[in-house]
């Protein structure tokens, strides 16, 4: 039997590693889980989510369960999705943690504020998502829906438009980290990217058009934001960029 080549070897240790942080990640998802199942519980979580549509509709009105196991799984599905998010600091750092032995010690110092400012952003869109535009969306739905049509929305189709809505939201606010790393690698400058400007909010309609309803609000409500953390990133890219700079590199 032939011997490993080294560079066997490391591609080997690398998708061990790989395996590893995945299961420890997945772990810290399960963890969170377990205890949004403990407290407050599925029922509770989803009557939450659900909040934002029940206020939009007549009172007294209920949504309604088309599948014999929706009451049931779709409560699940919800928590899991919260549990995701919740550990989503501690995914991001085992994400972050595989990269960082192939670093230098100036870029380690990425880590940190990425994580965290990855983490806060992604927590702020699904925020901004939910006490904002929901409830602004479902009630424009509601003021267009026919007074012959009973609006009660299947939980099931409810919860695939908020999962799609809050993860588009959620990674849409990531712009302003990528707009730094970007920067910071050297793939793009600050001023190739203030030149791109207008193609850059062009852009940001059109994904709003793309992934969220086909209403003037929510595409609003994703566009311009998606602009503003785009201008934000531009800010904060210099600052990030001399903050992490290895002692060789031109100021």
């Amino acid at each position: 039997m032939s011997e490993q080549t080294p560079v066997e070897e490391t591609f080997i240790s690398h998708l061990i590693e790989l395996r590893d942080r995945l299961v420890k990640a997945s772990i810290g998802i399960a963890i969170v889980c377990a205890a949004l199942m403990f407290w407050p519980g599925p029922a509770a979580i989803y009557d939450i989510i659900a909040a934002p549509m029940l206020a939009s509709l007549p009172t007294g009105s209920k949504m309604i369960a088309t599948g014999v196991i929706s009451p049931f799984l779709v409560p699940m599905k919800v928590t899991l999705l919260l549990a995701f998010i919740l550990a989503l600091p501690w995914v991001l750092y085992q994400l972050w943690a595989f990269i960082a032995p192939g670093l230098y010690a100036h870029e380690k110092r990425l880590i940190a504020p990425l994580v965290i400012s990855s983490s806060l952003l992604f927590a702020a869109g699904v925020a901004f998502c939910y006490f904002f535009v929901f409830g602004r969306v479902f009630h424009f739905i509601s003021d267009f829906s026919p007074s012959s049509i009973a609006v009660t929305p299947d939980i099931e189709n409810y919860l695939d438009f908020v999962m799609s809505m809050c993860l588009a939201f959620g990674a849409t606010f990531e712009v302003p980290v990528v707009v730094v790393v970007l920067v910071r690698m050297g793939i793009v400058s600050v001023s190739k990217l203030k030149e791109v400007r207008p193609y850059v909010i062009v852009g940001a309609f059109v994904i709003a058009a793309i992934v969220t309803p086909p209403d003037v609000v929510s595409q609003f409500s994703l566009a311009i934001p998606m602009w503003v953390l785009f201008e934000l990133g531009l800010l904060v890219a210099p600052i990030f960029v001399k903050a992490t700079q290895a002692p060789e590199e031109p100021v």
